[in-house]
């Protein structure tokens, strides 16, 4: 099937079988590879990017039902002159990662977190970060990563 959205801000087009999920369709058909596949199963987090302004898991999503959807993943997160978006920036000086495979996804999670809950208590934040696993970090320095990145956003 022939598959056409917008990913990054530009125009995509990828002819997959209709079994295909988003994120293999990134990955493979369009090489976005900082969108993670981790466990297959929407458990993870890793998997995280945004259609249509919404936090979404690409493992549980098929290609085809981004048709016409406006997609953003890690890579379309910086502007194009290179500069990190404030939660990335975040994440850099909190050190809100480690081996950095769940940190694409953290990165895409906590954005929309920030954006639906602007003022988002510390216990708030690790609640909404629920769906994404980190096996490394213990989680500290992500949550005040979070609250910086969002502090960051509120006032960009």
């Amino acid at each position: 099937m022939q598959v056409q959205f917008t990913v990054n801000g530009r125009a995509a087009s990828v002819d997959v079988p209709p079994n295909t999920l988003l994120v293999h369709a990134l990955r493979e058909h369009l090489l976005l590879t900082g969108t993670h596949v981790g466990c297959d199963t929407s458990q993870c987090g890793a998997c995280t990017v945004h259609v249509n302004g919404r936090a979404v898991k690409s493992c549980a999503m098929l290609a085809v039902q981004a048709q016409g959807a406006e997609v953003t993943t890690i890579e379309g997160m910086a502007t194009p002159d290179g500069t990190m978006h404030p939660m990335q920036a975040a994440f850099k000086e909190c050190h809100g990662l480690q081996c950095g495979f769940c940190t694409p996804g953290m990165v895409m999670s906590a954005v929309d977190l920030c954006k639906n809950h602007p003022n988002a208590s510390e216990g708030e934040i690790r609640e909404l970060l629920e769906g994404n696993i980190c096996r490394c970090t213990g989680y500290q320095n992500i949550v005040r990563a979070v609250q910086v990145g969002q502090k960051a956003m509120a006032s960009a």
